[in-house]
């Protein structure tokens, strides 16, 4: 499993780092315009095959976690961390890009958001989720049952949404950068903490530096929202002056 699994980490490092880059142009940029477009594509593009190497990548460590990390000791931790929960944020990480992307492509049709391979995604996505956590419980890491958590409430906004009969117009757009910053977040934790436990070993299962990532996308995130009043409450209508 050893050269695979380098070939696949190689692979990683080159789509995972345009996507770590190509994330920020459409964040930036005037949205609609053509920056935001093309590079909107090239983000969905590379976080999809992002999210399929890294499931690759955990299916190697599974299969032999002393091969593929050498130089970690414990196999428990090697199996729960980079095996199980780097396949669940690699699950976690298409089925966002995918979900944002066809918010975008079914704005007209919303019932075109309930094809059969986006159900499905939620469903492998919380499934994903509930094995991560069940991993974290056996091997008593209560980042990957926090991590979890994330999983499980994606699977179920988008569940809803795509079910709603009749959502409001404006609501694929919130759907969309919900699901496409999310990805976001998804490869930037994996880019901390995956890459840092080569550099920093001591830092890779650190609570604060999983949060950055987390923080500033729920930050893009909210701010986005604001600009499209959806978190501003209505102004209430003036009484009439008698």
């Amino acid at each position: 499993m050893h050269w695979p699994f380098e070939i696949l980490v190689v692979g990683h490092i080159v789509t995972g780092t345009i996507g770590l880059i190509s994330f920020w142009i459409p964040v930036i940029s005037k949205k609609g315009g053509i920056n935001h477009r093309r590079f909107g594509r090239i983000f969905v593009n590379t976080m999809l095959l992002t999210g399929a190497i890294a499931s690759g990548i955990s299916i190697c460590t599974l299969i032999d976690p002393v091969g593929t990390h050498p130089h970690l000791d414990e196999v428990a931790m090697v199996t729960g961390i980079f095996g199980w929960m780097m396949l669940y944020l690699a699950i976690l990480t298409v089925n966002l890009a995918w979900y944002g992307k066809l918010c975008i492509d079914n704005k007209r049709h919303h019932p075109g958001n309930r094809a059969w391979h986006n159900v499905a995604l939620q469903i492998v996505l919380a499934a994903a989720a509930f094995n991560c956590a069940i991993q974290g419980l056996l091997i008593d890491q209560p980042l990957m049952i926090g991590m979890s958590i994330i999983g499980f409430a994606t699977a179920a906004t988008n569940t809803v949404f795509m079910f709603k009969s009749d959502p409001a117009p404006k609501a694929w757009l919130k759907e969309h950068i919900k699901g496409l910053v999310g990805a976001g977040i998804s490869v930037y934790t994996a880019f901390f903490a995956f890459g840092a436990v080569r550099l920093m070993p001591e830092l890779a299962l650190s609570p604060m530096l999983w949060s950055v990532p987390l923080i500033t996308g729920l930050a893009i995130i909210i701010y986005h929202w604001r600009k499209l009043g959806w978190l501003t409450r209505p102004a209430r209508p003036a009484e009439s002056v008698s």
